[in-house]
């Protein structure tokens, strides 16, 4: 698996990252909705680098220029919910795409111990296609892997991309074990640890949450 850590290089996403992090911005729901979705489009520019491109003429109102353009397939597959900001971020530029949406959630069976629990997937066939599958938060990895199996069961794709904004060492490393085709990772930040509830360190608290309000 090859993992593309985009915090090794000082650009304005370390701005939106801190912004989400920060406790007293955070509180402003919407702002903290913009900045996902202004990360998702900063990931789906260093994707568009990983595409094939042919080279095509486009007619000038004064001339022909030749330049290259992308060619892919595309599907974009968010778990809900707190991937639909970043969803929309990718949307914003890659707005040929099609949209595959995905539950995924933790079952707990004590304080500490819980399964991950699929019950929803909507998807396009991915027979072919470049998959997208975006999560803004990469604690334990399960509910990564899982939703990966659930949406390639039954489909050959011709890439993967795994986007995170936040991730811990334990979820690359559970994704690195567990997925044995090429696929690559694309992370905003690697975080320190999980603690002993697998929730990152120092992170930001529930995406979710925060993004569209407490659950019950």
């Amino acid at each position: 698996m090859l993992v593309h850590n985009l915090s090794k290089n000082n650009t304005i996403l370390n701005q939106f990252i801190a912004e989400l992090r920060d406790k007293t911005i955070q509180k402003d729901s919407m702002r903290f909705r913009r900045n996902i979705e202004r990360i998702g489009e900063i990931f789906a520019y260093e994707i568009s680098s990983r595409f094939d491109y042919s080279a095509e003429n486009i007619q000038t109102p004064l001339a022909e220029t030749l330049i290259k353009l992308p060619n892919y397939q595309l599907v974009i597959a968010s778990i809900l919910r707190a991937g639909i900001p970043l969803h929309q971020g990718l949307l914003n530029y890659l707005d040929q795409a099609e949209s595959a949406f995905i539950s995924a959630y933790r079952k707990y069976e004590s304080e500490t111990k819980f399964k991950i629990a699929i019950e929803y997937a909507a998807s396009p066939d991915l027979t072919g296609k470049t998959l997208i599958l975006a999560d803004p938060m990469l604690a334990s990895g399960k509910s990564m892997y899982n939703a990966y199996k659930s949406l390639t069961a039954k489909a050959k794709t011709k890439k993967i991309h795994l986007i995170c904004i936040f991730a811990a060492p334990e979820g690359i490393a559970y994704l690195k074990e567990h997925i044995n085709e090429e696929v690559e990772l694309w992370v905003g930040v690697i975080d320190e640890k999980l603690n002993k509830h697998s929730y990152i360190i120092p992170g930001l608290g529930d995406a979710g949450d925060l993004a569209y309000g407490e659950k019950v």
